[in-house]
């Protein structure tokens, strides 16, 4: 669910979403709006026949939230934690929400592996970990993409990307 949000605030933002560049607009929220909502559904309806599908996708999401953090400068929060210092030309506000986001897609994603896959259908979390390096190269591609649209077309992407 958390990976619903992430992308619509991602797209809310005029960051665009995952796959954007590679598919367009439509492609990848034909996707999204596939992939997500099928995940939603094999989640709650539980059983077996899905654990490793699950896990792969959990991983996946646990690689998707490490990327900001790669990606991105940090600092220290408070607390201790890494908090990302500045990323996708947000603001202030827009950059506490994210963190935010980051950590509970981080803990539920992480949270969904230990509560609800079994262990043995577990390990399956590394193929989805396996994909941080493609997210990773998926990403700059993306942020390379997002900075030229930003300039073409200031009314509707990010106009902070513009200027960096």
């Amino acid at each position: 669910m958390l990976t619903a949000v992430h992308h619509g605030f991602e797209l809310s933002t005029g960051i665009g979403i995952v796959l954007q560049p590679e598919m367009g607009l439509a492609g990848a929220g034909a996707l999204w709006g596939s992939q997500l909502p099928a995940w939603l559904a094999l989640a709650s309806r539980g059983g077996p026949r899905w654990d490793r599908v699950l896990a792969v996708w959990s991983g996946a999401a646990l690689a998707g939230v490490t990327v900001h953090f790669i990606l991105w400068p940090l600092r220290r929060s408070r607390v201790g934690l890494p908090v990302l210092a500045e990323a996708e030309g947000l603001d202030a506000r827009g950059l506490a929400f994210y963190n935010a986001l980051l950590y509970a897609w981080g803990a539920t994603s992480a949270l969904s592996l230990v509560c609800e896959i079994p262990r043995g259908a577990r390990r399956w979390a590394v193929v989805g970990l396996a994909t941080l390096p493609l997210q990773l190269v998926s990403a700059r591609h993306h942020f390379d993409w997002v900075r030229g649209e930003s300039d073409a077309r200031p009314a509707w992407w990010n106009r902070a990307l513009a200027a960096t």
